[in-house]
């Protein structure tokens, strides 16, 4: 039986990644460091992922356990293991790369030279290659080459809405029915498995940016807007006229840019704008504005969801009327309890939007579109 290992064993990683493998036959034992999560795991060995939508349904899940990720254990494991996944968040990668690499060094020192792999399954780009370049600080010269002989680090694109969990059983998860898996073919070592849900792509970029232009932007814009107006979930904020006209419109715009950026078909581009909004509406999910919103600073980076679908698409001479709130709508987010957003307002209050916009996003004063969305920023002050 195949054996993967999922760090993070959150709502996405046991309602979708882990879920997924486990559907597909794989034992999957779940790293963490919050111990009742694993206690739990290793008591039960099963628990039940709930799909509101529509269509609802509850799916069994089991064949499943768990180890701290910090725990020697959890070398041990990585080095017997054939994959790993992670859903951790990507400010946490450099944080287990180094457990990583100690399972690396004991797979090594066990003399494993099957083919090993290793999947980010979070939201933003390339964050599979990232990891790997914090995991290699770890490694001296013959592991680096033991590591690039027999492990494969594949970027990939995921999507699926994972909320807030609310059920008696601490390891119950909760999802949308809608899920897509888009793994980089060519850095995938050995054989491909048969997973469904899984999708191995030979232009993983195009997914990527895709879903980073299209449900994380219109997602994060949905949730600064909303929260400016007091709403505490995305379903209540994109049913406001007003917020889900600037939501739809941005994800249009930014579609736009993708089409000129990849050669996207236009009809089928616009349809998935529509189902992407489509998804948003879900009567079925109470995901929190608080939840898409957290950790404003990295969703402002050059490459993240909501400046590099504007730059992109604004490259094109194309209009971002409505992109512009994205960013703007960030800089209000002012949620003590989100560090990020603490330690953005605070930036703000000493010196400024423009050189907070500035620090954060790497857009110039003198970029055309730095004045627009501190325009819309000062508008957004009387919402």
């Amino acid at each position: 039986m195949k054996q993967a290992i999922q760090i993070g064993a959150g709502n996405i990683g046991r309602g979708f990644i882990g879920a997924l493998l486990s559907q597909a036959g794989w034992h999957v034992t779940f790293a963490d460091v919050v111990e009742p999560i694993i206690e739990a795991l290793n008591r039960g060995h099963s628990y039940t992922v709930h799909i509101l939508d529509s269509d609802p349904g509850e799916i069994a899940i089991d064949n499943v356990d768990g180890v701290i990720s910090t725990s020697p254990e959890f070398a041990q494991r990585v080095a017997q293991c054939d994959l790993i996944t992670t859903a951790v968040g990507p400010n946490v990668l450099p944080v287990i790369a180094k457990s990583i690499a100690a399972g690396i060094q004991a797979r090594k020192a066990a003399g494993n030279t099957a083919p090993m792999n290793v999947v980010c399954c979070e939201n933003g780009l390339r964050t599979t290659t990232r990891l790997k370049n914090e995991v290699v600080k770890h490694l001296n010269e013959e592991e680096t080459a033991f590591l690039e002989a027999n492990i494969g680090f594949a970027d990939c694109a995921v999507d699926r809405i994972c909320p807030k969990p609310n059920f008696e059983n601490i390891l119950d998860a909760a999802v949308e029915r809608y899920c897509e898996w888009d793994v980089e073919a060519a850095a995938w070592k050995g054989e491909k498995p048969d997973i469904p849900g899984l999708t191995f792509a030979d232009n993983l970029m195009a997914y990527l940016e895709r879903k980073l232009f299209t449900l994380n932007s219109g997602h994060a814009i949905c949730a600064y807007l909303g929260y400016l107006k007091g709403y505490q979930s995305i379903k209540e904020s994109v049913a406001d006229p007003a917020v889900g006209a600037i939501v739809h419109a941005a994800i249009s715009e930014s579609g736009e840019g993708l089409i000129k950026e990849f050669g996207f078909d236009p009809d089928v581009h616009h349809a998935y704008v529509e189902k992407i909004f489509a998804r948003y509406q879900n009567p079925y999910l109470e995901d929190e504005v608080l939840r898409v919103g957290r950790e404003p600073i990295r969703k402002l980076e050059a490459g993240d969801r909501l400046i590099k679908p504007l730059v992109t698409t604004a490259s094109y001479g194309l209009p971002v009327d409505h992109l512009i709130f994205g960013a703007a709508a960030a800089l209000r987010f002012d949620c003590p309890d989100d560090p990020q957003s603490a330690e953005l307002q605070k930036k703000l209050r000493a010196e400024g939007p423009a050189a907070a916009l500035t620090a954060y996003s790497g857009l110039t004063a003198e970029n055309p579109l730095t004045g627009r969305i501190l325009d819309v920023y000062r508008a957004l002050a009387v919402v």
